[in-house]
Parts: C-alpha cells; structure tokens; sequence
C-alpha cells in the first residue's frame, strides 16, 4: 500500500469500514481487515512486486493461534516465504504463497501480540515503546483480557 491516506478514504468512505485502530502507516478495521503502507526497506518490498508495475499486494489475516496455522500451511503444499518470526515490532508472523503465488501473511491478533508483549515486559510503558502501541490501548487491552 503507497497511499495510505487515500486508501483509507476508499475503505471508509466507500466501503463504509470502521477504523478500530490507526496507526498511519498501519489502520486496522474493526472488520478484523487491516491496511499497511510497506516500507521500501522492508523485505516484503522486493518481494510483492515492483511498484511501477502495481504488483505490490500482500493479503493479510490474524490469528489467535499462529503456532496451530503455521503447522497447517507447513502440512500443505504450500511455499513458505518464513516460517513464524517476530518482527520488530513484536508481532508474530507467517508468510507464505497460495497456489496462485499470491504473498499470505498470517499474524498474531492484536490483542494477542500486546497482550504477549506485555506479559513478556511486566509494563505498560515497554509494552508500548516495543510495539509502537500507545499506552491508553494497551492498558485498555490488558483489561479485557484479564477479565
């Protein structure tokens, strides 16, 4: 995704999606559909596609259970791009083709992802400063997820 902002006018305005959580270069709707402007300096990058020729898509889903997916795309006959691996950020991963050579990311919720963060820092300011993830939202997750 190059334009963020003009995508999510589209998916707003025209798909009428309702914004859960933006980040700029990152919106995740409450759809559970999310949008992410890919750095040139990102490996996924180079991978996509060329950005002059408009192959630059990657489809992404989230999981609560990547461990039990990743053992399923493994199990297929899938093309691995990675196995699971934690990007900077924190979030969990899996990248992979479909039949039609199609990029597929699978990613940790992202309840799941803070509330691992979390749990593996003990605070809410680390949680935050690790993930990029503003302390209001994190505390707001741990919440829910203590319940």
């Amino acid at each position: 995704m190059k334009e963020i902002e003009k995508a999510k006018t589209f998916y707003t305005a025209i798909l009428e999606q309702e914004i859960e959580h933006d980040f700029g270069v990152n919106i995740m709707f409450k759809s559970r559909l999310s949008l992410w402007q890919i750095s040139n300096q990102h490996e996924i990058a180079a991978i996509a596609g060329n950005p002059e020729q408009g192959r630059t898509f990657e489809l992404y889903f989230e999981s609560d259970s990547i461990e039990e997916i990743a053992q399923r795309i493994k199990a297929s006959e899938a093309r691995l791009l990675h196995d699971i691996k934690t990007e900077s950020w924190g979030q969990k991963t899996i990248r992979f083709f479909d039949p039609d050579g199609h990029l597929i990311e699978i990613g940790e919720t992202f309840e799941v992802f803070i509330q691992r963060i979390y749990n593996e820092t003990k605070s809410v300011r680390e949680t935050s400063k690790k993930t990029g993830v503003p302390e209001e939202t994190i505390t707001v997750i741990i919440r829910e997820y203590q319940k």
